[in-house]
C-alpha cells in the first residue's frame, strides 16, 4: 500500500511489520533521502554555530552577560529548521502544490506588513517584522519558496498533464506577473540583495521550464533596465547607493563605507592555510568587522580556520548543489524539476554573493550565507527547501 509520499513498506510479511523495519525496508522514505544533501546541510549548520559563538561571544553589546546567547538561538533555530524540513518531506511537495494559492497569499501578505507601522529596520535595512522576546521575522526569506512553488505550479500544469511539451507565452507571462508582485514589493522596502535573489530564483526557473530563449533575454534585459531605473528614480537608499559606490572603487571611503569590505579582507587574508584557529583571530577577537555573526560569517572561517576550513564550506555547498542538481535531473516531472532549479539558483546565487562580498568581489548586498550565517528566518527557509529537495527525491518512482 502507497503511502502519501509516493514509498510502499508492503510485502515485508509480519515479521517486518515493525516501524523500524518500515523506516528502513529499501523502499522506505528514509533509503531514499539523499543523505548527502542532509549530511551538507548538517556540517554546514554545526560549522555556522562555532563561527557563529567565536563571532559573539565577546560582544556585549549584544550578548551581554551570557557570551553563548547566539549561539543557543542559532542551534534552537537549526532545531526548528530541521523540524520544518521533516514536515515538508512529510507533506511532500505534491500536496504543498495544491496549497500555493494560499502560501502565496500569506507571503505577500507578510512583506506588506512590511511596509506598515509593524515592519522594523534592522542592520540599515526595513525588511523586518518584530514579534518579541528578541526574535523577528523577514518575510522575503519565505517569499523566495513561494516563487519557486507558484512559478513552477502555474508553468509545469500543463506539461505534466501531457497537454504541451514547453509552457505558452501566456502562462510564461502569467508566471512572470506572479512573481512580480512579491518582488516589487520587497524592492520597496528597500531590500536590494533579496530582489537580487529572487530576480536569479525566477531565471533559473525560466531556464528549468523549457520556455522559449527569448523570453529568457528579454528578462535579462528588462533587468537591466530595471536596475538602472532604480538607481535613477532614488528608489535605493543611501546606505545602499554607498555600497555600490564603495565596491567601484574601493579606496573611497576606507573608514566609512568601505570599512567593512576592507575589514573583511584583511581577516580572511591573516588566516593563511590553517587559520589563527577558533576563537584565536584577532580581527574576530577585536570585533573589527561588523555584523559578523550574518553577513560577514565567512570572515571568520577565513580567519581562524584558514583556506582550508573556508574551502571546506565550500565544498560542502558544491555537494549540497551538485546533488540537488542532480534530484532536477532525474525527477519524472516538470513541476519538480522546476522546483529543484529554483532552490538550485537561490543557493547558489546568495552564497556566491555573501563569499564575494567578503571578498571584495561582489557589492555588499546584506544577504546571509546559507545554513552557516546566523538568522531565523533565513534558516528556516533554506531547510524548508531542503525539505523540498528531498521531497522531489523521495517522490521519484524507483527503478525495477
Amino acid at each position: 500500500m502507497a503511502g502519501n509520499n509516493g514509498f510502499s513498506v508492503s510485502g515485508y510479511g509480519p515479521e517486518r511489520s515493525s516501524m523500524s523495519a518500515r523506516l528502513f525496508a529499501r523502499d522506505s522514505l528514509v533509503r531514499r533521502m539523499d543523505w548527502p544533501i542532509l549530511l551538507a546541510a548538517l556540517a554546514l549548520s554545526a560549522i555556522g554555530s562555532a563561527l557563529v559563538y567565536s563571532a559573539t561571544r565577546n560582544r556585549t553589546e549584544l550578548v551581554g552577560d551570557d557570551p553563548y546567547s547566539f549561539l543557543f538561538k542559532h542551534v534552537l533555530n537549526t532545531g526548528i529548521g530541521i523540524a520544518l524540513m521533516a514536515g515538508t518531506v512529510w507533506l511532500g511537495h505534491r500536496t504543498l502544490r495544491t496549497a500555493v494559492p494560499i502560501l502565496y497569499g500569506i507571503s505577500v501578505f507578510l512583506v506588506l506588513l512590511v511596509l506598515t507601522p509593524l515592519g522594523a529596520t534592522i542592520n540599515g535595512a526595513h525588511a523586518w517584522i518584530v514579534i518579541g522576546g528578541g526574535f523577528s521575522l523577514q518575510p522575503s526569506e519565505f517569499v523566495k519558496i513561494t516563487i519557486i512553488l507558484g512559478m513552477a505550479m502555474l508553468l509545469a500544469a500543463r506539461v505534466d498533464a501531457g497537454d504541451r511539451a514547453h509552457p505558452d507565452h501566456r502562462t510564461v507571462l502569467q508566471a512572470l506577473g506572479l512573481a512580480a508582485v512579491p518582488i516589487l514589493i520587497v524592492l520597496l522596502m528597500p531590500d536590494l540583495g533579496s530582489v537580487m535573489v529572487m530576480a536569479m530564483i525566477v531565471l533559473g526557473v525560466l531556464l528549468a521550464s523549457g520556455a522559449s530563449n527569448r523570453w529568457v533575454f528579454g528578462l535579462l534585459g528588462t533587468g537591466a533596465a530595471g536596475a538602472i531605473a532604480v538607481w535613477q528614480l532614488g528608489i535605493l537608499d543611501d546606505y545602499q547607493i554607498a555600497r555600490f559606490a564603495a565596491f567601484a572603487n574601493p579606496a573611497l571611503d576606507p573608514a566609512g563605507v568601505g570599512y567593512n569590505t576592507n575589514q573583511a579582507r584583511i581577516a580572511i587574508g591573516s588566516g593563511g592555510l590553517s587559520g589563527t584557529g577558533l576563537f584565536k583571530g584577532s580581527q574576530t577577537t577585536g570585533q573589527f568587522v561588523p555584523e559578523q555573526q550574518t553577513d560577514f560569517v565567512f570572515t571568520v572561517a577565513g580567519e581562524e580556520l584558514g583556506f582550508a576550513g573556508a574551502g571546506l564550506i565550500l565544498v560542502l555547498l558544491g555537494i549540497l548543489l551538485w546533488r540537488a542538481c542532480r534530484i532536477a535531473r532525474e525527477t519524472t516531472e516538470l513541476y519538480g524539476t522546476i522546483v529543484a532549479a529554483g532552490i538550485i539558483a537561490w543557493f547558489a546565487f546568495q552564497s556566491f554573493e555573501n563569499i564575494g562580498m567578503t571578498l571584495g568581489i561582489m557589492p555588499v548586498a546584506g544577504l546571509p550565507l546559507p545554513f552557516v550565517s546566523y538568522g531565523g528566518s533565513s534558516m528556516f527557509a533554506v531547510w524548508v527547501a531542503v525539505g523540498l529537495l528531498q521531497s522531489i527525491k523521495v517522490q521519484r518512482p524507483m527503478s525495477a
